[in-house]
């Protein structure tokens, strides 16, 4: 109390020390926020797939802004949920397949963006289908048929499954090979194959190594809307004639086809300033990124699994803030950054301030108090003693200090209210002292 009284007392002392306050506060906010780091590891999928492709232009356009990219390959969607979802994996970033996670189940994870379109590619040998006139356009003709639905850890085998799930069919009425897609295109030209399922880009370079296959064609989802209705993170794609090679012709009709949605996850951890640089950097590299899709319909918002990322949806409702389109990335983030805290204390600091005339007016009063203890004193005395000389001597003081008060011009009343009161002792100084002469 004894500190508060002289910080009260010392109107310059109390606001260094606000001064001071505010500043260790504001440091040790500043250093206590996280930074963007500086290194990101994204899981993408096999090494030549349209995955790894984003993620190496990615990696070109982070480089940009000093931050790099570290890419690792992994079996497919699967493996990718389950490193992200692992807080002790190191990974930041990952790409899945929609309809591969259950929010429910991986409550920490959040989706910043759709990137593109990954159609669900069913691959099919004319002379398994000989019965139907050599061609396959609903799932339901699969029965006693052999069928690789994608490699164990993949997106594909999980989006098969659903779509076989939909026709009633299940794994005993199949005959089901858990294979990668090198595998599953060498069994297709040996003929022990009769159907590969495949979830690819239509940029991907392994579609080419299928449609070389001798009587080998690709499906035609005649009820692609109905699957989109039951699976909501589905999309209906219309895949032109010759879409995938104009050269060689392929498809060599127009499909319908069933897509399902590449999507960037992180954890619900992520630096804001990341962001909003990986939306960014994805919006010029996913501009006229797939043939299956719209100019500028990449990054989007649709057909995700996961929970939206706040800055992620005002990104790509918006685009980017203000600072960040005027200003280099790491310039934005240390804007950004200082914003952040200098609105939160100026919200506590503003009633602060305005309470700072109270407290000079109760300093003043302190003083003023001071001042009057004294000069009660010189009074008490001068009625029980005759000393009045030494007494005149102590007033003179007392003027002395009450003169060399500096006072706002709304505060002079009180100071010449003691200076009235001290005139007041000193005339009965006067005839004290005429007395004893």
């Amino acid at each position: 109390m004894n500190l508060l009284y002289q910080l009260a007392s010392r109107p310059a002392a109390l606001v260094s020390v606000i001064i001071a306050l505010v500043t260790t506060v504001f440091i040790s906010i500043w250093f206590l926020l996280p930074h963007p780091p500086k290194t990101l590891t994204i899981v993408t999928g096999f090494p030549d797939g349209l995955y790894t492709q984003f993620a190496q232009q990615l990696k070109i356009e982070l480089a940009k802004q000093k931050i790099t990219l570290q890419i690792r390959n992994t079996g497919g969607s699967v493996d990718n949920l389950a490193l992200i979802n692992d807080p002790q994996s190191g990974i930041d970033l990952a790409i899945i397949q929609s309809g591969v996670g259950d929010p429910l189940k991986y409550p920490d994870l959040i989706s910043l963006a759709g990137i593109f379109y990954e159609p669900l590619w069913v691959w099919y040998r004319q002379p398994a289908f000989a019965k139907e006139g050599g061609m396959l356009t609903q799932l339901s003709q699969l029965k006693g048929k052999r069928i690789s639905l994608g490699n164990d850890g993949s997106g594909t085998q999980l989006l098969s499954k659903a779509v076989l799930e939909l026709n009633e069919i299940n794994p005993k009425q199949i005959k089901f090979e858990a294979l990668k897609p090198d595998e599953a295109i060498e069994k297709l030209h040996k003929g022990e194959l009769d159907v590969a399922f495949i979830v690819a880009a239509g940029e991907a370079p392994i579609l080419k190594k299928f449609y070389q296959i001798p009587e080998i064609r690709l499906m035609n989802f005649d009820q692609a809307e109905a699957y989109t209705r039951v699976l909501p993170y589905l999309n209906r794609v219309d895949i032109p004639k010759g879409v995938i090679s104009i050269a060689d012709d392929q498809p060599k009709q127009d499909i319908h086809g069933l897509a399902s949605t590449a999507t960037l996850v992180a954890r619900n951890d992520i630096n804001p300033a990341t962001v909003s640089l990986l939306l960014r950097s994805s919006y010029d590299i996913l501009r006229n990124y797939s043939r299956l899709q719209k100019s500028g319909q990449f990054p989007s918002s649709k057909g995700l699994d996961f929970p939206m990322d706040l800055d992620a949806e005002i990104f790509l409702r918006n685009g980017p803030s203000f600072f960040y389109r005027h200003l280099p990335f790491w310039g934005a983030v240390w804007v950004e950054r200082f914003i952040k805290i200098l609105i939160p204390m100026l919200i506590i600091l503003i009633p602060v301030f305005t309470y700072l005339p109270a407290i000079f007016n109760l300093s003043l009063k302190i003083k003023l108090s001071r001042l009057y203890k004294i000069l009660k004193s010189i009074e008490r005395r001068s009625n029980s003693s005759g000393n009045a000389s030494s007494l005149y001597s102590e007033l003179v003081a007392l003027e002395d200090r009450v003169q060399k008060l500096r006072v706002s011009a709304m505060q002079s009343k009180e100071v010449y209210d003691l200076k009235v009161h001290i005139a007041l002792v000193r005339n009965q100084l006067d005839k004290l002292k005429s007395g004893d002469d």
